[in-house]
């Protein structure tokens, strides 16, 4: 039900809360941990981490974002949204929608080809190495020379390449939300 009066206090801190959780869960897996442990463990070690952690990872996303679209809805009826909440609400609305596409599609197919990827390194004795940088030219002769492998190679850079896109544009919304609801703190 919507309401056209102020927000409670609770309400306020719960969104705020809710809204920087969200902000700092993608800042920290988007430009920390992955590159921070990529430079630390094997890349099929690596690959098994991220395939654990980004599913609770994206559901995080989706339900957060879903519950701070929600409480601002509550509190901006639609007919009367001016055009800043009206872009808000949209913000909020793409972000949803990006971290349901991770959730639902790019993030379980991305995860999936990698596995394939990975079947296909161990047979040529690759995977095992530390970093993104060693290797390189074995990694590339197999690409060139298998094209089972060449495929998914390509499969998984497209998935992978939607994924990091849909996350960089969820946070670049959940920034530009934060930003908004701290210049005006005095609604939601």
């Amino acid at each position: 039900m919507a309401t056209e009066g102020d927000p409670t206090d609770l309400a306020k801190v719960f969104h705020l809360l809710v809204l920087s959780f969200t902000w700092g869960m993608q800042l920290w897996v988007s430009f920390i941990a992955g590159f921070a442990l990529v430079q630390q463990v094997t890349l099929h070690t690596f690959g098994l981490v991220q395939s654990k952690l980004f599913p609770v990872y994206f559901y995080c996303l989706l339900g957060s974002n879903l519950t701070s679209l929600a409480v601002y809805a509550v509190y901006h009826p639609r007919e009367l949204l001016d055009w800043h909440e009206s872009l808000q609400m949209a913000l909020f609305f793409v972000a949803l929608v990006m971290s349901g596409l991770n959730a639902q599609w790019f993030g379980p197919a991305a995860t999936e080809v990698m596995f394939q990827m990975r079947e296909v390194e161990e047979e040529h004795g690759l995977g095992n190495q530390v970093g993104l940088g060693s290797q390189k030219e074995a990694y590339a002769k197999l690409k060139e020379q298998d094209p089972k492998y060449r495929a998914y190679k390509s499969k998984f850079g497209r998935y992978h390449g939607l994924s990091n896109l849909c996350n960089l544009v969820g946070f670049i919304c959940t920034t530009t939300n934060l930003v908004y609801t701290a210049l005006n703190l005095s609604t939601i």
